[in-house]
């Protein structure tokens, strides 16, 4: 008997099941708030320098501030203020032949900045001045979060293999709580981003725990649902972001609203069960049958419930020994698997690369920030039901292959259309979005079914730090666009081209169980080719 049955004859998809995505979904949906953040507390609101340094006591102190602009700071083409330098001293003929700016001695900006306010209150930007010598330094903000997300993902993974995954989400729930809010008390700089790595290194438990254990909570059947509607929480997230961050124009408050979500999901967390598969794997069987003694309970199906003692636990398939404990060298110990790491890392940073690449990409538009983002994110609701749909109707590799292949052409087009065609290029970018969304979808359900239960945790863990390591660069690529305005679209377009090609490679899990032991997925092989077993009634009753 495969554990698959046993989840068949509790009803694999009940209200048990229901229950555990909707507590899940209230931390799942701060995912997009806090991973999209930079979008709207590292704005650069215009600027130009404080020309008050100037101020000799006499005429300058009696001009208007439209005049103390024209005597104290240079005008670029453009007829705006120069946003880094200023005039040595006032420089009152200006007044009177405002373009005889030649040959007039700049300096850097003395008495610091004066910013745009009627879009946003204060960004981090604004905060520390983060413009001209510093500039680039709100970028690294980004960059540092998905770093700590990065190295956060590995670890996670491990200890939620050795230690459960219901600890391991709260001590990720708590954490995430606790260094989300302390970074919106930050003092200095420095402070802050070293606040924001550690809120990503916590909140990446959230990112891949909660997704494995509602994969290990349903049958076989069901998986393909309970993806996409983890990803419609992000979905939810991204939409509902914007409006939050359009009422809270104060940096501070924004971090705190996105964070405080995490409260409600640390009171309810009492009510998360443990993977019964996860504990099944490793020999816990007591506690195994307690919680599927629960879930039988709430699906009402008392009778099969019965039957589920520790002895009928025990006959479960587990060919490897019960005490082991898995790291992430098993993920290359052998060669089947290790070359499934391989190639899920490839599909994971392209997919990532490319999804976060257009994510990042709110000016594009030509709306204002708070309509792009919501956008953005409106796109990805006919992206998800799209995804439900084709996952088995024609499998997984083919739905997230065929999804990545189409964001590459998309970004191809938007390379080969003229700026003028603006409406068309935005539809096309719009598309590139909703396609990149549906390959992220069937990319997290497609891998956690492909990696056996001993080391799912660690494989999701490995790829999720991967993934982070695309997100980290996906910034460095769009500066690349001072080089060439269309070189960050042409590596996104190149690196989709590959992250498709890749995914072919890998064996189907439509209509498959998911496989217990590293023994089990050498045994079946990992190419395109490989035969994972069927997992209709019969096959699984074997």
């Amino acid at each position: 008997m495969k554990f698959d049955h046993v989840l068949t004859e509790i009803n694999g998809f009940g209200k048990f099941q229901i229950a555990l995505m909707l507590i899940q979904s209230i931390s799942r949906m701060t995912l997009p708030c806090h991973f999209l953040l930079n979008n709207f507390i590292a704005v650069v609101p215009r600027h130009h320098c404080d020309p008050g340094s100037l101020d000799d006591g006499g005429v300058f102190q009696n001009l208007s501030q439209d005049q103390r602009l024209a005597v104290g700071v240079p005008m670029r083409e453009d007829g705006t203020p120069d946003t880094c330098g200023m005039y040595s001293e006032p420089q009152y003929q200006l007044l009177s032949t405002p373009n005889s700016t030649d040959h007039i001695p700049t300096v850097q900006c003395q008495s610091g900045w004066e910013y745009d306010t009627s879009t946003f209150r204060t960004t981090i930007v604004t905060e520390w001045d983060l413009v001209c010598s510093r500039k680039g330094l709100d970028k690294a903000t980004a960059t540092m979060f998905f770093i700590g997300v990065m190295c956060g993902a590995p670890l996670y993974g491990f200890l939620s293999d050795r230690f459960g995954r219901r600890m391991m989400l709260l001590l990720s729930y708590v954490l995430a709580a606790l260094f989300g809010m302390a970074s919106a008390f930050s003092s200095s700089y420095v402070m802050f981003a070293v606040l924001r790595f550690f809120t990503g290194f916590s909140i990446s438990g959230i990112v891949i725990i909660s997704t494995v254990l509602n994969v290990e909570w349903v049958d076989i059947r069901s998986r393909k649902l309970v993806a996409v509607i983890d990803s419609l929480s992000w979905s939810f997230g991204t939409i509902v972001f914007p409006g939050i961050a359009y009422f809270v124009r104060d940096w501070r408050l924004l971090i705190i609203s996105v964070t405080s979500p995490l409260a409600l999901a640390i009171i309810i967390w009492r009510w998360v069960p443990e993977s019964a598969r996860w504990l099944v794997a490793n020999g816990k069987l007591e506690e195994a049958q307690k919680y599927l003694r629960r879930c039988a309970k709430m699906n009402q199906t008392q009778e099969f419930a019965q039957t589920l003692t520790t002895e009928a636990l025990s006959m479960v398939v587990m060919n490897e020994k019960k005490d082991r404990v898995y790291t992430y060298v098993d993920l290359v110990r052998t060669p089947v698997i290790r070359k499934l790491a391989i190639r899920t890392a490839i599909v994971w940073f392209c997919v990532a690369c490319t999804y976060y690449g257009i994510s990042f990409d709110i000016g594009g538009f030509g709306l204002d920030i708070y309509l792009t983002q919501f956008t953005y994110g409106l796109v990805e609701l006919p992206a998800k039901f799209f995804v439900y749909h084709l996952l088995d109707k024609i499998g997984r590799r083919r739905t997230a292959g065929g999804a990545l292949f189409s964001v590459a052409i998309c970004l191809l087009i938007n390379i080969l259309l003229p700026k003028e065609m603006s409406t068309i290029r935005t539809v096309v970018a719009v598309l590139g979005k909703g396609f990149s969304s549906a390959t992220f979808a069937t990319v997290v359900l497609y891998t956690s079914e492909l990696y056996p239960t001993v080391v799912r945790q660690n494989g999701m863990g490995f790829n999720s730090s991967i993934s982070r390591t695309a997100v980290a660069v996906t910034p460095l690529i769009l500066l690349l666009e001072d080089v060439w305005h269309s070189l960050p679209k042409v590596i996104f377009c190149s690196v989709a081209t590959v992250g498709a090609a890749v995914l072919w490679t890998l064996p189907e899990t439509r209509d498959r169980c998911l496989l217990e032991t590293i023994e089990d997925i050498e045994a079946q092989g990992g190419g395109a080719g490989g035969k994972m077993p069927l997992c209709s009634k019969q096959h699984l009753a074997k």
